[in-house]
């Protein structure tokens, strides 16, 4: 510890007020049970300087991907100084827009081979809340895993599936053996099938309940809405009996129509959780070529503005990230 420095650059903003400025900050502390890491790249998320759990600190900082390398470490911990490590750190404490952060061993897991930091920085948030929302809420079997409900032969409608979690949606959707049709732009649309997608609608375009009401063999085993609204209130009548709603976007029962819903549907409304152990599970799917992750551009912690105006404007591909140590 006393090689390293006493302050370090950190994005901060001290609620209730709604401004970003890069200050120097004390370094955190890395008693058990955090790791002290080395932070090299984080990300922004959209609206997430409106999340309620940060505006509970006297002083909050953005990001809550982490990519970094560990300094300071339990002495029991599997992340030992020196690991390259990735992760969601929780929303309840400071984020990681800053030189040095802290982490949890079960919010930790090693980073992923033949990515770069940045590439690594884009997954966490992301690929959790894909994960979660197919795996643990829909219930469908993890690509590799038995017990759930088999992927096989389900159809899974991903919204904004260019977007943050959308990429990670239609990827595990795809990795775990179903049929995926994903909503986006006409720019993204090749993207979007890159990804694995078996078909595209560009949401401009295409009426999203008129298309599927158009044939009853395109309705939905789970529709994952990651737009909210308009879009969010189709979802619900583009599913199949027994079928599922889940929304990351804003809880489906308040865009829930009054008619046009097919019997016994559900819906979930849930906020992502750290997990280093589904992280794990990401990684191998990274190495073994069948998920990446998808950044957007790379901005220097200096030029944070440019990256949340970037963020702002909307129809981001991916994940906008900001780089702080090489």
């Amino acid at each position: 510890m006393s090689t390293l420095p006493t302050h370090s650059k950190s994005l901060t903003r001290h609620p209730p007020s709604p401004t970003l400025s890069l200050t120097s900050l004390p370094l955190p502390s890395a008693s058990p049970p955090y790791h002290l890491i080395r932070t090299h790249a984080t990300t922004l998320t959209s609206g997430e300087l409106t999340w309620p759990e940060p505006l509970s600190l006297p002083t909050s900082i953005p990001g809550f991907d982490l990519a970094g390398t560990v300094v300071v470490a339990p002495p029991d911990s599997p992340f030992q100084p020196g690991e390259k490590v990735y992760a969601l750190t929780s929303f309840s404490r400071q984020g990681n827009a800053r030189e040095y952060s802290v982490a949890l061993t079960e919010e930790l897991a090693t980073m992923p081979r033949g990515v770069t930091w940045e590439e690594a920085a884009s997954v966490p948030l992301s690929a959790l809340s894909a994960w979660q929302a197919l795996f643990v809420h829909a219930g469908l079997s993890a690509p590799g895993k038995e017990g759930g409900e088999s992927a096989g032969r389900k159809r899974v409608l991903v919204t904004a599936a260019a977007g943050g979690v959308g990429v990670w949606a239609v990827q595990l959707a795809r990795a775990a053996g179903a049929e995926v049709v994903g909503t986006c732009g006409a720019a993204n649309g090749e993207f979007v099938r890159g990804l694995g997608a078996d078909e595209v609608l560009d949401y401009k375009v295409t009426d999203l309940k008129e298309w599927v009401g158009a044939e009853e063999g395109r309705r939905f085993d789970v529709t994952l809405d990651c737009v909210g609204g308009k879009t969010l209130e189709d979802a619900w009548t583009c599913v199949k009996d027994g079928g599922v709603v889940i929304s990351v976007a804003q809880p489906p029962e308040t865009m829930k129509p009054t008619e046009g819903i097919r019997t016994d549907v559900r819906s979930v409304w849930f906020i992502v959780e750290s997990n280093g152990q589904q992280l794990g599970e990401i990684k191998r799917l990274v190495e073994d070529g069948k998920c990446k992750g998808v950044v957007d551009s790379v901005w220097e912690i200096e030029n944070w503005e440019k990256a949340l105006e970037r963020l702002k404007g909307g129809h981001t591909r991916g994940k906008v990230v900001l780089k702080l140590a090489e």
